[in-house]
């Protein structure tokens, strides 16, 4: 079915604006007029590089056309701008985490609830053809009943690649709030939501040096723990190992696997949208690669945006949501809290599996 295009302004045109301003026009059902920063002259390039409207956030939020902001913010201001566009009478998709406090992930659903709006959020890798084919394979029964997995994420910091890293080593940061939704969207698509956590995390480095060529040598101080381990019990009986570190050189661990009853399954890496996918069943000698099935292969980046827009058009649920969003945060809350309480920590929130993306669907449309 054909829909009315969605008219979409962008607040926050920083380096993960512009593959969202590649991958969004590409869908039918988005139309992206408008972009605002707090910096009038990040606005006006990403205006001039993608044929937009270069305007301020208030006239952005004012703006009677507009009906969905996505709020691409650095974390910190995730909830202010959110709440500043739900007020407005928007509904509103936020690049992850959905806030950096509870208490404000809250807010934001329910402010969405009583004004009847619509909340997204990142990441929505999770939409793409290697852990949809994941899905399809844990659905199918293809390992049996899954009893454990494993999530990490090691790297060193982002201090040698992106221009202004700092907000990446203050609260709302971190690798396990700037990486962690990737690893634990991942597995709530795949297993569902999480009952209780423990975990333990530390600051390995309290201070990191820029290495990137802009700012070559200047000092950060780091406020945030850069390195988190945590287990995770599952709703559904399942318990998850979750690392996510900036303080590691190299490494040889999985992105993600899950092992059931009758084998195991490696997953990709949950911040590409691509694969590969292997499977190892019971008295099998070896891995064997699975094909990934889907249309979305290539950094699709704005896939939820568009999955959001069709879902405001038809009145169907929307796959990366709001509700999901905030169990993630809470789930990174806990893990942190654990680790300063020293006790495991019951989970207050829950989510639905999101629907998997149906087969066969064509490129750049989402109306099922």
């Amino acid at each position: 079915m054909e829909y009315p295009p969605v008219r979409v302004g962008v607040i926050g045109c920083g380096t993960i604006s512009r593959i969202y301003l590649q991958v969004m026009p590409r869908f039918p059902i988005l139309h992206v007029v408008a972009c605002a920063d707090a910096v009038p002259e990040r606005a006006q390039e990403r205006a001039t590089e993608f044929g937009l409207r270069a305007t301020s956030v208030e006239a952005l939020l004012s703006d009677p056309e507009i009906e969905l902001v996505v709020n691409l913010t650095v974390p910190t201001a995730h909830a202010g701008v959110s709440l500043a566009a739900l007020h407005a009478g928007k509904s509103v998709y936020s690049e992850k985490p959905l806030a950096t406090r509870r208490e404000d992930g809250r807010r934001i659903l329910d402010l969405a609830r009583e004004k009847g709006l619509r909340v997204g959020c990142a990441p929505d890798t999770f939409l793409g053809a290697g852990l949809q084919t994941c899905r399809r394979l844990i659905d199918e029964g293809a390992i049996g009943r899954p009893v454990a997995a494993v999530a990490v994420m090691a790297g060193h910091g982002p201090e040698g690649w992106h221009p202004n890293p700092e907000f990446f080593y203050q609260p709302g940061g971190g690798p396990l709030f700037d990486m962690g939704p990737y690893y634990l969207t991942a597995l709530t698509s795949l297993l569902g939501p999480v009952r209780r956590v423990t975990g333990s995390a530390t600051i390995s480095f309290p201070e990191r040096t820029i290495t990137g060529k802009q700012r070559y040598g200047e000092k950060i101080k780091v406020n945030v723990p850069t390195h988190v381990a945590g287990v995770l019990d599952l709703a559904d009986g399942a318990v998850a190992s979750l690392i996510t570190s900036f303080d590691i050189w190299a490494a040889q661990l999985p992105r993600v696997e899950v092992y059931g009853a009758l084998g195991s399954l490696s997953c990709p890496d949950p911040n590409k949208f691509d694969g590969p996918v292997a499977l190892r069943l019971a008295g099998e000698s070896a891995w064997r690669e699975v094909p990934c099935e889907g249309a979305y292969t290539d950094n699709s980046r704005g896939l939820g945006v568009a999955d959001m827009a069709y879902a405001l058009r038809s009145g169907r649920p929307h796959r990366a949501s709001g509700e999901l969003a905030y169990h993630v945060l809470d789930v990174m809350e806990a893990l942190q809290e654990a680790s300063v309480l020293g006790r495991h920590i019951e989970i207050q929130s829950t989510c639905d599996r999101p629907a998997p993306l149906p087969a066969g669907l064509p490129l750049w449309a989402l109306d099922a």
